[in-house]
């Protein structure tokens, strides 16, 4: 027997009309319905995802995700005390774990505690997040930037708060989910266009954008699952024409894009004005949680005083703000970070494209690349011959990817060692061409 509630217990998936419960008939009596149980019910959806993940081996990949691993998430990765190659972290810079990183947010524990424990529009601010929000737009190349509690957050509340009814958001198919759901919440009309397809974006442009009094393009520096990343110059040309808000989600480019990582504007050695909105997230090149927007100064003073998920909100930790300030003047002070992940980047395309090993349309700076494997089971089956061999890379499978194009994605660090990108393109190519 379930020790949960019947209403939650996962076997339970009949809402309240469908097989509503019923008084025994008295004479002259209506009949009576009892009272709809209360608590959540398991959505029947779910009943199906927790089925295909559940199994292990060629039947689903449930066992590889939440795995419990030990220490740092950096290039190697401790699950019950064997060591892997780690190709599953955002680390990109290898800033977290870095010590002086951890000696900035041990100093602001001290100094200003674990919590501001209050908005910062009230009493939570304090001249952390100032320097941090004045060290991000700086090297954005911005006026002003402000930092929100959360990278998932900061998307979702500033799309569904700058844009409203009577508006039009323009988004990549493949935009993140957070960038999604803000579009949906702010009651603007949505129109998808399809994946990097520019000449498509400008198609739907002329036929919607004359329906929103504003406009926004949202796009992604670097596609988390696919790598690849967008045309800037000619979505500044498209903004310019069809009069559009443009925003872009660094989440994955900022740290890694550029020469000095400053993302994509530095990539296309275009002025970052030029863009009216930067998103990034302070979780992965920045060692840290949370999210910013950088942009000009009178955006960011709206922002402050009145997005509801900042307003509303409590003031970023004081050690995550410290850590992301100190891994930002980190990156800056050690240039080499940045050029050497580029060198481990172009080494694991190279090598993998000499080994007729398919990773779609990766751009050669980006450090996401996706192995594409097609079959789920087969790409499931390599990411465990990978773990048996010391290299930790998970599958990606529908609905994350369309069915025909399940994949093994690989984050690239600048500490991974030549070897290590050597060994997993070898191991990748070996059973590939046995299983063909």
């Amino acid at each position: 027997m379930s020790d949960l509630p019947a209403a939650v217990s996962p076997g339970n998936t009949s809402y309240g009309d469908e097989n509503p419960s019923q008084e025994p008939q008295s004479e002259g009596r209506p009949q009576a319905r009892k009272t709809a149980p209360t608590g959540f019910r398991i959505p029947r959806y779910y009943q199906i995802l927790k089925h295909n993940i559940g199994g292990t081996g060629s039947l689903g990949a449930g066992d590889l995700f939440y795995q419990n691993f030990e220490g740092l998430n950096n290039r190697l990765a401790r699950l019950n005390g064997r060591e892997f190659i780690n190709f599953c972290s955002y680390n990109y810079l290898d800033l977290c774990g870095d010590p002086r990183v951890a000696t900035a947010a041990q100093a602001a524990i001290e100094k200003y505690g674990t919590s501001v424990s209050a908005s910062r529009i009230v009493s939570g601010e304090r001249p952390i997040h100032l320097e941090l929000e004045a060290a991000i737009a700086d090297f954005v190349g911005t006026e002003a930037a402000i930092v929100f509690v959360g990278g998932f957050s900061t998307n979702e509340d500033t799309i569904a708060h700058l844009m409203g009814e009577g508006d039009v958001i323009f988004h990549d198919e493949y935009i993140h989910k957070s960038a999604q759901l803000g579009a949906a919440m702010s009651g603007a009309k949505a129109v998808s266009f399809p994946h990097n397809d520019l000449d498509a974006l400008e198609k739907s442009l002329q036929t919607h954008r004359e329906q929103g009094k504003n406009a926004l393009v949202v796009v992604e520096g670097v596609y988390s699952m696919d790598g690849d990343i967008p045309d800037l110059p000619k979505l500044i040309e498209l903004k310019r024409r069809y009069q559009t808000l443009l925003m872009v989600d660094e989440a994955h480019s900022i740290g890694v894009l550029g020469k000095t990582g400053r993302g994509l504007a530095e990539h296309f050695d275009i002025d970052p004005d030029e863009v009216d909105i930067w998103m990034g997230t302070l979780s992965k090149s920045f060692a840290s949680c949370g999210g910013y927007i950088a942009g000009n100064a009178e955006l960011i003073e709206y922002l402050r005083y009145t997005a509801p998920g900042f307003v509303y909100s409590v003031g970023l930790a004081p050690p995550m703000a410290a850590a992301a300030l100190k891994a930002l003047q980190l990156t800056q002070e050690e240039p080499q970070r940045v050029s050497q992940l580029h060198s481990r980047v172009l080494l694991f395309h190279t090598l993998a494209r000499e080994a007729g090993i398919n990773i779609g349309e990766a751009n050669e700076a980006s450090a996401v690349l996706p192995v594409i494997i097609g079959q789920s089971d087969v790409t499931i089956a390599l990411s465990r011959t990978l773990m048996d061999k010391g290299i930790l890379a998970l599958p990606i499978g529908y609905p994350a990817v369309s069915k025909s194009k399940s994949r093994i994605r690989f984050f690239i660090s600048c500490s991974h060692t030549d070897d290590d990108i050597r060994s997993a393109v070898e191991v990748i190519s070996n059973e590939i061409s046995g299983s063909q």
